[in-house]
């Protein structure tokens, strides 16, 4: 394999001075880099990267650790990570959780024993101290999508308040004063403030909801199903669901089409994300849009700007959007089924 050496002699120039071509740390003239570059293509040389860890002191690795790749969320989330990180030269080394806990600790650890330049994290469950713990004295970690509780690291997240109110608001501007609210797991921050939102926009048309009108436990598919069951089994039932991920949307309507009922006919659906699926499924989707791919690079941007010692802001907030498609109808009083 050719070495260092090897394309210095080519290039004519030192081996110091390739490196350092090689590592950004030298400023050149462009016959220079051009003859260097050359050398490197013609001899098709690859660095050592163990030799460039030890010179520069980085692995340009980060972590991505994430909860489900076979949800389309997380998924694509990771991909805007990953595609972003490349463009500046990094890989990306990625872990999947499956929202378990001890898979999630195990998961960070593992990152940080690999040394990785920096990590970022989206996590699916609310913490029970252990995770916060472990993040207490780390400073290149950027949190995605959820929050940890008792630590600041630099974080990005969407309107998820504003976001359930637009969705809530359009249910009732359509006429549904019955409302369904199913959302994820208790103590995670955007289960908090998406069910903050649904309040809100209840609370300003004085509507309310029973207790028995709120199903929160993840954001799975087959959560979304058991709770439309659940829904469909009333004697009074609601006139319209918000279900706070497209995903637990998708498991709603599979509950409805096996009862032989139809959204939005027999009932009224809000979704929340805006997943690619969510506009190929019959009826399309009616849903919140979170901006996934900005999401994803300004995390990896937060995290290089960490990496190279510079300010960021603790809290980044993207703005939702409501996307009007076919699963809502009007309601004009009575029994929704």
């Amino acid at each position: 394999m050719p070495t260092l050496s090897d394309v210095a002699s080519a290039a004519g120039v030192s081996p110091t001075t390739v490196s350092r071509h090689l590592n950004n740390s030298i400023v050149l003239p462009q016959a220079t880099r051009d003859r260097i570059d050359a050398a490197i293509a013609h001899l098709d040389y690859r660095p050592n990267l163990l030799a460039k860890r030890l010179s520069t002191g980085r692995a340009e690795a980060i972590g991505l650790v994430t909860p489900e790749i076979d949800n389309p969320f997380f998924a694509q989330l990771a991909a805007t990570v990953e595609a972003e990180a490349e463009k500046h030269g990094y890989a990306v080394y990625m872990s999947s959780t499956h929202g378990d806990r001890a898979r999630e600790i195990e998961a960070v650890r593992r990152m940080r024993d690999r040394h990785v330049d920096g990590m970022v994290l989206i996590t699916s469950q609310p913490d029970d101290g252990s995770l916060a713990k472990l993040l207490g004295n780390q400073d290149k970690v950027v949190l995605l999508d959820e929050d940890v509780r008792g630590i600041c690291l630099p974080s990005v997240f969407v309107e998820n308040e504003r976001g359930a109110y637009l969705a809530t608001r359009h249910l009732i501007d359509a006429g549904h004063r019955h409302i369904a609210y199913i959302g994820g797991p208790p103590g995670l921050m955007s289960v908090g403030e998406r069910l903050a939102g649904f309040t809100r926009a209840m609370a300003q048309d004085g509507l309310t909801f029973a207790a028995s009108d709120v199903f929160l436990r993840d954001y799975s598919r087959s959560f979304g199903s058991e709770a439309a069951q659940q829904i469909i089994a009333r004697k009074h039932r609601p006139s319209a669901i918000f279900a706070s991920s497209d995903n637990l949307a998708i498991g709603v309507l599979q509950a409805f089409r096996r009862a032989g009922l139809s959204v939005p006919h027999d009932m009224s659906l809000v979704g929340f994300d805006d997943m690619p699926f969510a506009e190929l499924v019959n009826p399309p989707l009616t849903t919140i849009r979170q901006p996934v791919p900005e999401m994803g690079r300004l995390a990896f941007e937060l995290l290089l700007a960490l990496l190279n010692g510079e300010p960021v802001e603790p809290v980044t907030r993207l703005p939702l959007e409501l996307i009007e498609r076919r699963s809502v109808a009007l309601f004009t009083g009575g029994s929704s089924m």
